[in-house]
């Protein structure tokens, strides 16, 4: 048990302000409880100052023994699981150490005692060492983390006695620290002792060479005397003596080197997460509470000094969008002039988002509130934050370019599943170049994290704020690291996530800088603090290029279901978005502002509580998912009732149906299959392109009709209709024992495993599978946290499901470990170029840790792995930040794996995750974190985990279906891969008509030529109705030129558009746009 220890028994966050100096219990005088802590930190804990730390216990022995052996006996409740302190005891004069081992994790330091793992410390010595009177035991963290503490105990001979501690005083330490005081009008800097006293208080004189004798009083304990020297501008030695009465207690000679006139610039920020500490419901209220506080703090403080005046930071805009839905238009007002005066800041993200699970179009949405918001009102929004999350997908930097965005301030978790973020990032200013080179954000990791000043969840009351011990050790650690920058970045976030402001602030700046000259603290907006660095400092910052691949986009797959919903949701809407350009009718703007805000909350950090883990069943656990899971459900509502909104001019509800149209939402002509319900009654099965001519059809298994759609143009439509008879027997797909095959295509089924062995092209001399390696769809499951074993299905049953000779398909049954059923689907297609595949898993529901895997092995030769990011190609390592996350990447639609004559695309529909080489897993594993990642042609994709101890879910069951196709190719083509991507996540779209009606064109003629390298991400009207928004972006590795019809007649001209819509600069005639560039055009339909 730690609770009878001070701070325990999950105190954790409190430790910095209450034992700066260490911790010192004295026999007899001190209370376990208030003195001697339940965890030492080590300097792996940046929560407690990246330093050492030490306990200290003074005892009286009234004897000193002749002989004989003491035994220290430690009973560790738990150490860190990952780097366990090596630590270091000193007992008087003799010096031990000891290596603890890895410990069980985070819970035991959180309160959950039950779930430490104990460890037994024994230290024994010749009982000589000990002397008579005052003794001194002292443990410090000399490497590593934290351990906690069950107890102490020391044994010693038969004889030995305990006795009082005598009047005594020890210095502890004697340093000079980085702060600046004016005395005289001369600027003076401290040398500080560290004096343990013991007895009646007395005086003692401090004298530092150079200067006068100072005089402080003693009181019995532990504290800090200070002395002060004029300031220096150069390091040198002085001496210091420390004596009580009279006598010398102390002499040493110190270095002192100048102290920086250093800045520090207090960002205070709520913690913005929409759950987890809270109902999600009750977070709303809270944060909508905070604004008003902060706007009454901001009136209040407007005339202290301007480094002191309140400034709050919602951090990200939902509780903004929130407070703004319910005001009246007087508190509307009020707040907008609240922003104005500067006593709330408003930074460009909605909400602190796993960016990597973001659409690209979902990506730009992420801004969407903050850029209409500024519009509306006038505001300028030139920063961003982002809290708590590690890593950053790459396309994040051109999104916030793109948004008048210049800053992004990184305020990351302090420890948890952080990888390598702080240790590569931290207090490491830089220029992130987007993908195209075109952009560039000035980014800035705060190296103390944002939760520095965190009292830890469930707080009652507020314990840590600042203080003077914790900023001054900060300080001299960046000074000793060679920082080079006089402006420092702390994030100030009181309390726990989802904190307050914090009302005493101002008067604390206030006070603190008429105390200290330097380090001067600014209360200040991250736009203000940024602004001032980069006019200091920018030409001096490094500009880096590639992905900050993300640590926490994992968590994702403990709802994979729901993370599957939100994926097709975000491209559902940006085919409605089209199909209003295409069909015309009102565009209903602010419905599909809601739709993408439930496709963001979904994809927000926060799954679920503190405890979703711990109590997977408690109310609040449930409370919080059915919130969170609601998000999904709501996303895939609207965007499916927005589709239908936008083909209802048009759409037939009668039966049976007789005509369908289908339409293309891509820039380029497509052909691929189209699939009628099963529950849609028809008038036939026999499918026409016009009156006479048929096209190949065939009713599936499954009941669902499914007809061949070729050649239907970009962004258009063709008409198909519907007669009684039988489908067409055309076609090349068909079952072959254990085969598929369509006449391009050939994919043989291993019979024992159920994966893919065999999958060639023809024309292609080359079997695409490494078999030896498991093969393509191949099952793992992993029970518990360590992959070196993974399992893998059971013995398998192969039927045909349809022969063809349109659709060709094979299902493959059998148990799987995890599972009651797995059946594997493969489906070829005649006259298409690709192999689908389509998983269900019936999951068992699981609380222990697990994972399930899906391998795909490819046998391409000295092949580059490539992947789809938002706004970005990225291959792992050659694109990738140091620091980056290895173990797991979160991938768009498609990877490719190509070398220079073969190649193959794989595309994903629903889980996003992949693993490259091998199966990771969870770095809590063996497997650690990866810092090199071997180039490889296997990957897994990574589709169901909890491996998460908070936040995430603790179980997922039932049914699960995950998608995939591959197609083979010649040579390496992004834009092919780009293509193929975007046509398996965007189907297309058939809506029943009537079929009297004349077949009529739908679609706009757009006055644009795209070359094939350049997309179209979206066409939509837009959101003033007055013009069509096109948005390009180059897929290819080379410079492509988009062509711009000139205007002709009263043809209104094409603009070259920002994301708020506006017309920037006339677009006309050649436009280069620069491999993986973004471009937004607008096409106005009436005259701008």
């Amino acid at each position: 048990n730690t609770a009878e220890f001070a701070l325990g028994p999950a105190g954790h966050g409190q430790y910095a302000g209450r034992f700066t100096a260490g911790a010192l219990y004295v026999v007899g005088h001190s209370e376990a409880s208030k003195d001697f802590p339940y965890i030492q930190p080590g300097p792996a804990d940046a929560w407690a100052g990246h330093k050492p730390h030490t306990v200290t216990v003074m005892f009286g022995v009234k004897e000193a023994p002749d002989s004989g052996t003491c035994r220290l006996l430690v009973d560790f409740l738990d150490t860190h699981s990952a780097v366990p302190p090596r630590l270091e005891i000193r007992i008087n004069d003799a010096v031990f150490t000891h290596q603890t081992p890895k410990g069980a994790g985070d819970a035991s330091a959180h309160g959950e005692v039950d779930k430490g793992r104990q460890h037994l410390m024994e230290v024994a010595f010749d009982a000589g060492v000990l002397k008579r009177g005052n003794n001194t035991l002292s443990i410090t963290s000399l490497e590593g983390s934290w351990v906690l503490y069950d107890y102490l105990r020391l044994t010693v001979p038969n004889g030995v006695e305990p006795t009082a501690i005598e009047n005594a005083t020890n210095v502890r330490g004697m340093d000079s620290h980085p702060y600046l005081v004016r005395r005289g009008g001369r600027l003076h800097q401290p040398v500080l002792a560290t004096v343990v006293h013991i007895g009646d208080s007395v005086d003692a004189t401090i004298r530092i060479e150079g200067g006068p004798e100072q005089t402080r009083r003693l009181i019995s304990g532990t504290q800090v005397i200070e002395g002060l020297v004029p300031a220096v501008d150069e390091p040198r030695d002085v001496s210091v003596s420390l004596k009580v009465d009279g006598r010398t207690l102390a002499e040493k000679t110190i270095l002192i080197r100048p102290v920086r006139k250093w800045e520090v610039y207090l960002l205070h920020h709520t913690h913005l997460d929409i759950g987890y500490t809270h109902v999600q419901t009750e977070v709303d209220e809270m944060q909508r509470g905070f604004l008003d506080e902060a706007m009454e703090l901001g009136e209040k403080t407007k005339d202290y000094p301007p480094e002191a005046r309140f400034k709050w930071l919602p951090e990200g805009l939902w509780a903004v969008d929130s407070y703004l839905r319910r005001a009246s238009e007087e508190d509307q007002r009020r707040f907008v002039e609240a922003v104005k005066k500067g006593y709330i800041s408003l930074d460009a993200l909605y909400a602190n988002e796993l960016t990597a699970l973001c659409r690209p179009e979902e990506l730009l949405e992420l801004t969407g509130y903050a850029r209409r918001l500024a519009q509306k009102h006038g505001l300028t929004i030139d920063s961003a934050m982002i809290t708590d999350v590690p890593g950053y997908t790459w396309g994040i930097v051109p999104v916030l370019a793109h948004s008048g965005v210049k800053y992004f301030s990184i305020g990351p978790n302090f420890g948890h599943r952080i990888g390598y973020t702080l240790s590569e990032w931290g207090d490491k200013p830089f220029y992130w170049e987007s993908p195209s080179g075109r952009e560039k954000v000035l980014c800035w990791v705060a190296g103390m994290g944002y939760s520095w000043f965190h009292t830890g969840l469930n707080y009652t009351e507020i314990k840590r704020k600042l203080e003077p011990g914790p900023i001054f050790d900060y300080l001299k650690r960046l000074d000793d690291k060679g920082f080079p920058y006089d402006i420092v970045q702390v994030r100030y976030n009181i309390g726990s996530d989802n904190g307050p402001p914090d009302p005493q602030l101002p008067d604390m700046v206030k006070a603190w800088n008429e105390k200290y000259a330097y380090p001067r603290m600014i209360i200040a907006s991250p736009s203000q603090m940024f602004a001032e660095f980069e006019q200091r400092y920018g030409e001096t910052l490094p500009t880096v290029r590639g992905d900050f691949t993300p640590y926490w986009e994992d968590g994702a797959a403990s709802s994979s279901r729901e993370t599957a919903l939100t994926r097709a949701a975000a491209e559902r809407l940006v085919q409605a978005q089209t199909l209003f350009a295409m069909v015309g009718g009102r565009y209903p703007a602010q419905a599909f502002h809601e739709a993408w805000r439930q496709v963001l909350l979904y994809n927000e950090h926060t799954w679920g509580s503190w405890n979703s883990i711990s109590e997977p069943q408690g109310d609040f656990t449930q409370q919080q998912w059915a919130i969170k899971q609601a998000f999904a459900l709501e996303a895939d509502r609207r965007s499916k009732a927005l589709l239908a909104l936008a083909v209802e001019p048009i759409a037939d509800k009668g039966t049976p149906v007789q005509a369908v149209e289908v339409f293309n939402t891509s820039s380029w002509p497509r052909t691929g299959l189209v699939t009628l319900p099963p529950d849609m009654t028809t008038a036939g099965d026999r499918v026409q392109m016009d009156s006479q001519t048929a096209v190949p059809s065939q009713r599936l298994a499954s009941g669902e009709l499914v007809f061949m759609a070729a050649d239907v143009p970009a962004f258009g439509a063709a008409r198909f209709t519907l007669h009684k008879g039988r489908s067409t027997t055309r076609g090349a797909a068909k079952v072959s024992g254990h085969t598929l095959s369509n006449g391009r295509l050939t994919v043989t089924i291993n019979e024992r495993t159920g994966a893919i062995a065999g999958l060639t092209c023809k024309g292609m001399d080359i079997n695409l599978v490494d078999a030896d390696a498991g093969g393509l769809n191949s099952y793992f499951y992993v029970e518990g946290r360590d992959p070196k074993a993974p399992k893998p299905n059971g013995p398998v049953t192969i039927r045909a499901v349809d022969k063809g000779p349109l659709l060709a398909s094979l299902a493959v049954e059998s148990e799987a470990p995890g599972c009651h059923r797995l059946v594997r689907t493969y489906r070829l297609i005649d006259g298409l170029d690709y192999v689908e595949i389509i998983d269900r898993i019936d999951k068992k529901d699981i609380y222990t840790p697990e994972g399930v895997h899906l391998g795909f092995a490819f046998h391409v030769p000295d092949g580059v792995l490539r992947m789809d990011t938002p706004w970005a190609v990225v291959r792992p390592e050659g694109d990738q930040l140091p620091g980056a996350c290895k173990n797991y990447f979160t991938v768009q639609r498609w990877v490719d794996i190509s070398n220079d004559r073969v190649g193959v695309t794989w595309a994903t529909l629903d889980a996003p995750l992949i693993e490259i080489g091998r199966i990771t897993n969870d770095p809590r594993s063996s497997v650690g974190w990866i810092k090199t990642l071997e180039p490889s042609t296997t990957f897994y994709s990574y589709v169901m985990n909890n491996y998460w101890e908070t936040n995430y879910k603790a179980s997922q069951s039932g049914e699960h279906t995950f998608r995939y196709a591959i197609r083979p190719h010649q040579g390496a083509a992004l834009a092919d891969a780009a293509r193929f991507g975007i046509e398996r996540s965007s189907p297309l779209v058939v809506v029943p008509v009537r079929s009297e009606e004349r077949e009529r064109r739908l679609g706009p003629k757009l006055p644009v030529e795209l070359p094939d390298g350049v997309v179209a991400t979206t066409l939509k009207p837009s959101d003033d109705g007055r013009a069509l928004i096109l948005r390009l972006f180059n897929t290819s590795d080379r410079l492509q030129e988009v062509r711009v019809d000139e205007p002709r007649g009263s043809q209104p001209p094409v603009w070259r558009s920002n994301l708020d819509e506006e017309p920037i600069a006339p677009a006309a005639g050649r436009l280069l746009l620069a491999p993986l560039e973004m471009l937004t055009l607008r096409l106005p339909t009436t005259q701008d």
